[in-house]
């Protein structure tokens, strides 16, 4: 698991000083100058930056800023083009521009070499690919940033792709996620629109999900426990996992020869019923949501293919979502009371599926959320589309400082797609109608008998642990009062800026007293009248007093870039 140093005094340390030149030299080039002086990132690093170019290439310049955002973080490698995708989930911390933008990264990146893929199987399992596979093609299929795939056969003959992970990418990736821990730091101290969005934690969580990715055993996990939710469903088939040639790095399953979804020309040449396929995918997407609570989270027409007879074919499961039963619940009610146009209880859901950052206008929320249902609710089914009805509630939610909870935002964007997937097919596809089943049943589980008993028996069991706890738990503290044990920490807060500019005012405190010895002692040496000699003046003591007018005017241009004289 990838963990996250904390970088405590990067100013005196200057760890990992390269990546961040070249993070910073990056950033410069597609014009984001503004946010590097946004989070005073040169009070560290102000030697490096001196050699980096502050104007944007002309090229650079015509492309839009969600644009040049994409591609910086293309540049920056692997680390960024996951974080990109992260937060094109997230319309709580960017704007909406920029979320279209971010799910086109691309991860465009050479394969690495034959022998270093044999060297990681050495490694993974103590011998070659070759030993283990009766056959295994040395060309890779596709490359990615953190892997790359290439297919083989087993020695039964079964046709397999084998995922393999890019050499020295958990280090890579452990120090751009040190940097941004850092940067997500200065970020709560100098942007205040973004502090209520916590982006240290937003860091932390991805930190998390990408270890998680990383580590393919995880993914092997995912696709053995999506087989089992669709043990016998026929309209589904899930690749066959080899769990004794899979680990960390490796991750062998079957190949899979089918029609991507994105080729609809092609699968109605070929007799597919497309409407049915449409029906089908919806179905699935929403099985998984509102029963299981475990879903694809990322269902676009790359990873759906489909198979002879209708089949739907799910690929790639890095990213899956989870929901808990009181999510669930949470969501259905939400739906529940919008059909039944009850205002107070849509207000009331909306607060229970988000995420407050500041005071909210219930009266304001309510009209809102009111005139939103009045636009859509007298519509035809036919004219309904979940995903625009969807977008425009994360946008209402977000101008009344709200934010979708990241699980149930995910499941919003895997319905929003398998949406778009399903309208290619079938034009008249009707997500909200073939949601209505999954809904009632939802709500029908929650009002079953056994159901009502088992919550009641937790309610019960909560509160009997808590009065057997209670009179122990003031016992302890009265004994620690008597023996004058009991102690109270105070935890001061806001004293990062004060360090900083403590900080600050050292370096050049110690940078002023050089540059007076400097001057001092190039003085002494022209008084000496060493040669050798320009006009009868010490070479050396005008080199020192050149070398002290270079630091001193350094020195001036600094205090009066900081606004500080």
């Amino acid at each position: 698991m990838i963990s996250i140093r904390k970088i405590g005094a990067i100013g005196r340390t200057y760890r990992h000083l390269n990546r961040y030149q070249r993070i910073i030299r990056i950033l410069f080039k597609y014009g984001f100058d503004d946010l590097v002086d946004g989070l005073r990132i040169d009070q560290y690093l102000e030697t490096g930056l001196k050699m980096i170019n502050r104007k944007p290439r002309a090229e650079i310049e015509k492309h839009s800023r969600p644009e040049r955002f994409r591609m910086a973080l293309e540049e920056l490698g692997p680390t960024f083009i996951k974080l990109g995708q992260v937060l094109s989930t997230r319309p709580d911390l960017i704007p909406a521009e920029y979320l279209d933008e971010l799910a086109e990264l691309q991860d465009n990146v050479p394969p690495f070499s034959f022998a270093e893929v044999e060297d990681i199987f050495l490694a993974e399992t103590g011998k070659k690919p070759t030993e283990l596979f009766q056959k295994f093609e040395e060309q890779p299929l596709a490359a990615a940033s953190i892997g790359q795939v290439h297919r083989g056969r087993l020695q039964d003959g079964n046709e397999v792709v084998v995922k393999v992970q890019r050499p020295d990418i958990e280090k890579i990736i452990a120090v751009d996620l040190e940097i941004l821990a850092y940067l997500a730091t200065l970020m709560e101290q100098y942007l205040e629109e973004l502090q209520g969005h916590q982006p240290s934690a937003v860091v932390d969580e991805f930190a998390r999900s990408l270890s998680l990715e990383i580590d393919y055993r995880v993914e092997l996990a995912n696709i053995q426990r999506f087989a089992r939710q669709f043990k016998g469903n026929t309209t589904t088939y899930v690749p066959l996992v080899y769990s004794d040639l899979s680990t960390e790095r490796i991750l062998t399953m079957e190949y899979i020869s089918g029609i991507k979804t994105s080729k609809v020309e092609l699968l109605r040449s070929r007799g597919y019923d497309l409407p049915l396929v449409a029906k089908r995918g919806a179905n699935l997407v929403m099985e998984q949501v509102f029963v299981h609570g475990f879903f694809h989270g990322d269902p676009h027409p790359g990873n759906l293919f489909i198979l002879p007879g209708n089949v739907i074919c799910f690929l790639d499961f890095g990213m899956m979502g989870r929901l808990s039963r009181q999510d669930r619940e949470d969501f259905t009610n939400l739906m529940i009371s919008i059909v039944t146009k009850n205002d107070r209880k849509v207000t009331d859901g909306v607060l229970s599926i988000t995420i407050q950052f500041g005071e909210i206008d219930h009266d304001a929320l309510s009209r809102d959320l009111g005139d939103l249902l009045d636009r859509y609710l007298y519509l035809p089914l036919k004219d309904l589309q979940a995903g625009k009805i969807l977008q425009e509630l994360l946008d209402l939610v977000q101008r009344h400082k709200l934010s979708i909870k990241p699980n149930l935002y995910l499941m919003i964007k895997a319905l929003s797609t398998i949406e778009g997937v399903g309208l290619l097919f079938d034009p008249d596809l009707e997500l909200i109608t073939l949601a209505e089943p999954y809904i009632k049943k939802v709500r029908a589980e929650r009002l079953r008998p056994g159901r009502l008993a088992e919550g009641m028996s937790e309610t019960s069991g909560e509160y009997l642990k808590f009065i057997q706890e209670v009179p122990e738990e003031v016992r302890g503290i009265l004994r620690q009062l008597r023996a004058g044990r009991m102690k109270i920490a105070f935890e001061h807060r806001g004293m990062e800026r004060l360090a900083m500019a403590l900080d600050k005012i050292s370096n050049r405190i110690a940078f002023a007293i050089v540059l007076a010895a400097q001057i001092i002692g190039s003085s002494l040496i022209i008084l000496s009248d060493i040669p050798p000699k320009w006009h009868d003046i010490p070479i050396i003591g005008l080199a020192g007093f050149l070398v002290a007018g270079i630091m001193g005017f350094w020195l001036l241009v600094s205090i009066i870039r900081h606004g500080r004289m």
